[in-house]
């Protein structure tokens, strides 16, 4: 059954706690953090516009980053208060807790239309262990819940899952707000039945993350199109060298069973026919984990199925992109997830780009009804400026994979279904 909208909720003069994904990038800049992308902040604006117009009284709820229960400073919301108040051109109030006396008497001041976010739910560890009586005390201060998070329904977490449960057995309505209808809409409804020939296009660095969306993808696809280091695992189940690139070698039957699926479904399961490949040097630097950067020389296209030994393969080649521009050309819907190579790093960003000016020109120009499953492949799309130009981008990372795998999300699972009454 469907699940109840915001678009079904009489919410005047009510307290409606909105559980948003806030969890953007920022930097410090002069001794301040400042919010440096504000796609997710813009995500939410039609939800809250149409909250604003109902008479709501807005309460938001959101996570920033893994500060593990400790007030870290660098992960407050303060500056997402901010910068959501630019966008949205009106005041946001701001309160530096995210339950107890000061939030409830700051909810009590709200006047119909008025915005308030709450500080960082995961400056408290009960957050993520989807603690009752955490839950109770975030939806004390609510009579209604609208989650408009997708990228954080997958977690069975208090403010995701917990909260509404809670405003459930009490009666009150829980919704989904528009951008979680549009992720619905997008990665499910339209990839249940889509217009054929149906483009899957997969990259990323394992075929263990992906297994679960590849076998229910065969189902339903006309072409998958595998990039990325994945395809080095599927190289070494048809028993070509992978030189040092990045592989699962224990999941080498799982890949075999999916070229065998794919074969007997008459699915046309492509992999990279030549690849950018790079010698990997470890240097005495440390990243941000600790870990030793690995520096990659003497990158260059080998067309030969065997990487070389000293070699990694970081990217798909010219002629595989080509020919996965001229597969794309021709699709009717087209689903993307996952990068084809290190994007990240120009040296190895060719066969991405190409990949992504595919797609929006299948969009464009063909009509083509363009999925992009969150993750890496959005952030690829925007860092080529091509984000604007595809049907539809999700929020979700984690969340896509899990939807797309057929798993139920906590998160949506605890919403209100839609009934024939009024509500």
């Amino acid at each position: 059954m469907a699940k109840l909208t915001v678009k079904d909720l009489k919410s005047a003069g009510k307290r409606v706690l909105v559980r948003v994904d806030y969890n953007v990038p920022m930097e410090e800049k002069d001794g301040q953090m400042v919010v440096t992308d504000v796609t997710r902040i813009k995500e939410t604006l039609p939800t809250l516009e149409l909250l604003i117009a109902q008479g709501a009284r807005i309460i938001l709820a959101a996570h920033m980053g893994r500060p593990k229960g400790q007030r870290e400073p660098s992960m407050s919301l303060r500056p997402v208060a901010v910068k959501l108040a630019e966008l949205i051109n009106r005041p946001v109030a701001f309160v530096d807790d995210c339950i107890g006396e000061k939030v409830e008497k700051t909810v009590g001041l709200l006047k119909d239309g008025d915005i308030l976010l709450l500080e960082n739910t995961r400056y408290y560890n009960e957050e993520e262990a989807n603690d009752t009586v955490f839950a109770e005390k975030l939806a004390r201060v609510a009579d209604l819940y609208v989650n408009d998070a997708f990228g954080a329904a997958h977690r069975a977490h208090a403010s995701t899952e917990g909260v509404a449960r809670i405003i459930a057995q009490r009666g009150g309505k829980c919704a989904a707000g528009l951008l979680m209808e549009r992720e619905l809409k997008f990665l499910g409804d339209e990839l249940d039945k889509p217009v054929r020939p149906f483009v899957v296009i997969l990259g990323g660095a394992k075929v263990s993350d992906k297994i679960k969306v590849i076998d229910r993808l065969l189902e339903k696809a006309d072409t998958i199109l595998i990039g990325g280091a994945m395809a080095y695992t599927f190289r070494l189940a048809q028993g070509y060298k992978v030189g040092k690139s990045l592989v699962e070698a224990d999941k080498v039957d799982i890949a075999k069973s999916a070229l065998a699926k794919a074969q007997a479904k008459g699915v046309k399961f492509l992999l990279p026919t030549d690849d950018v490949v790079a010698t990997p040097v470890k240097t005495d630097k440390l990243d941000k984990k600790g870990k030793p950067v690995i520096e990659f020389q003497n990158p260059r296209v080998s067309a030969d199925m065997n990487c070389p030994d000293d070699a990694a393969g970081l990217d798909v080649g010219p002629a595989t992109a080509k020919a996965y521009a001229d597969v794309i050309a021709s699709a009717k819907t087209i689903l993307w997830n996952g990068p084809m190579g290190l994007f990240e790093n120009k040296a190895f960003a060719a066969g991405t780009n190409a990949v992504a000016q595919a797609v929006v020109e299948a969009t464009q120009k063909n009509g083509a009804k363009s999925i992009i499953g969150g993750g890496d492949s959005v952030k690829a799309l925007n860092k080529a400026g091509l984000g604007g130009q595809v049907t539809f981008m999700s929020t979700g990372g984690g969340a896509s994979l899990e939807y797309l795998e057929g798993q139920e999300l906590p998160g949506l699972a605890a919403l209100s279904e839609k009934c024939c009454c009024s509500c």
